[in-house]
């Protein structure tokens, strides 16, 4: 009787267990797959972007959601290699149509939970509900959050699946094909795809973030072959290829258009080093004139400029210079300032902000300089930059140019790689001396150009000075 009242208690106990895993499955994050979101409470990208614009309109920094809304979006980063931390990006479509009435736009959210691609993979669509949570910006992008004060803090763990409502789907989502100087503020958070790529030379030899040098975060230098535009890839230095070698030669890239921590400059983020598909061997790389930086400086002057004769506001002219204006409207003009980002008296300034063109090219060139007259020739300046943007400045020389406008684009610059000109990176406040650079190791008549790329557009409007031209030699 024992052995059956044992054998009857473990049968039953069989069954009962066999019902509680047949009817009590472990809770999934598929929840939504059957939710059904009113089309009242269904809110869009672009009304979270004017609603936020309107707040800081109104001298607000945050804007608190108090109405029973959702967005629908969909994930497009990973943190699996490293690259992200504690936020999930997310865009509102899974390709690049962009009609005006409904833009692409992407968003980033900040929670405090790590892995959460174990949950929100690429290509996830998901819910947001936004009751209670605060949109601001983060690092420069606009960001989804919890308030505190004028900050935006991070959505804790033990909310986070309640807020971010994981849906069944997994799209496939297409990255916008664009250039660099076409890309626009309203492409950050956003996956974008950016061809004929290549790190900068001077880059080559460096990780991508595994050197003494970087901090927190690994910034080399990628430039388009065509444009010569240029972006710094930002690689976190907990990502899991940190010490791997940046690629060596060119391709396409695909990653999160962003800013940098200080909201300085743009930045591309990519997932995984995957997403760098640099394939082609054959590099695009500049001519260079390089003769190094002279030991001394030349005790005769060739050359001399420091603009004090100028106008301000009005386009550079006089002393042999060639002011050309390739595209757009803005040429080199004068200009005094004694803000924050003073002139040093008056200086040349190129300026594209504000000025509604779609691309703005502008030279300022030297007089010809006859480096068969004399030995020991040298060229010194000074430059400084007020938030790039991703706009460059390039010094440029050439040895064939007529010193006529109709052939300067077709005649042959190369780069004076020794100079050292303002970066994104540097400070906006101080000027940056170029170094002693050394001539000597050319002949023939020589041309130096200043040459400015920019445009219109926020994220490439930035603003560059250049003062104390000269070119002197040793008699």
């Amino acid at each position: 009787m024992n052995y059956i009242n044992r054998l009857l208690i473990l049968s039953i106990a069989i069954l009962f267990f066999s019902c509680v895993e047949e009817d009590y499955k472990t809770p999934t994050p598929d929840d939504t797959e059957s939710m059904v979101i009113p089309e009242n409470q269904l809110t869009t990208f672009k009304a979270l972007y004017e609603r936020y614009e309107q707040a800081v309109n109104n001298g607000n920094l945050i804007e608190v959601i108090e109405e029973d809304l959702y967005i629908e979006g969909y994930v497009i980063s990973n943190d699996q290699a490293g690259n992200f931390f504690e936020e999930l990006i997310i865009q509102n479509k899974t390709d690049a149509s962009n009609p005006d009435n409904d833009p692409r736009l992407g968003i980033k959210l900040e929670i405090n939970v790590g892995s959460l691609s174990d949950t929100y993979e690429f290509g996830r669509k998901v819910y947001v509900k936004l009751k209670g949570l605060t949109i601001g910006e983060s690092n420069g992008v606009l960001a989804i959050g919890r308030g505190e004060d004028s900050r935006i803090e991070q959505i804790q763990e033990f909310e986070y699946r309640n807020i971010v409502l994981r849906t069944s789907e997994v799209a496939t989502i297409t990255p916008k094909i664009s250039s660099l100087i076409h890309l626009k503020e309203a492409d950050e958070n956003t996956l974008i795809q950016l061809d004929n790529m290549q790190v900068n030379r001077f880059d080559l030899g460096l990780t991508y973030a595994g050197e003494s040098i970087d901090k927190f975060d690994g910034l080399r230098i990628l430039e388009n072959c065509e444009s010569g535009a240029s972006i710094l890839l930002q690689t976190s230095t907990f990502s899991d290829f940190k010490s791997l070698t940046v690629p060596q030669h060119k391709g396409n890239i695909q990653g999160i258009l962003s800013r940098d921590f200080k909201d300085n400059f743009n930045v591309l983020i990519v997932n995984s080093s995957s997403d760098i598909f640099f394939d082609a061997k054959e590099r695009c790389d500049p001519l260079e004139l390089d003769c190094g930086l002279a030991a001394s400086f030349g005790t005769t002057n060739l050359f001399y400029e420091d603009f004090e004769s100028q106008k301000n506001n009005k386009m550079i002219i006089g002393n042999g210079w060639t002011n050309y204006i390739e595209a757009g409207n803005e040429g080199w003009e004068a200009y005094s300032s004694t803000s924050t980002n003073a002139s040093l008296g008056r200086s040349a300034r190129f300026k594209s902000a504000s000025s509604g063109d779609n691309s703005n090219i502008g030279w300022l060139i030297t007089p010809a300089i006859n480096l068969d007259a004399q030995e020991g020739e040298t060229l010194r300046f000074k430059t400084s930059n007020s938030l790039a943007d991703s706009s460059y400045l390039e010094v440029l020389y050439s040895l064939d140019w007529d010193g006529t406008e109709v052939t300067i684009t077709s005649a042959t610059w190369g780069v004076l790689s020794a100079a050292y000109i303002v970066r994104d990176t540097d400070s906006f406040v101080p000027w940056f001396n170029s170094g002693n650079i050394d001539l000597s190791c050319a002949a023939g008549t020589i041309y130096i150009a200043f040459k400015y790329t920019g445009n219109g557009q926020d994220t490439f409007d930035g603003v560059y000075e250049l003062d104390e031209v000269s070119i002197d030699y040793l008699p």
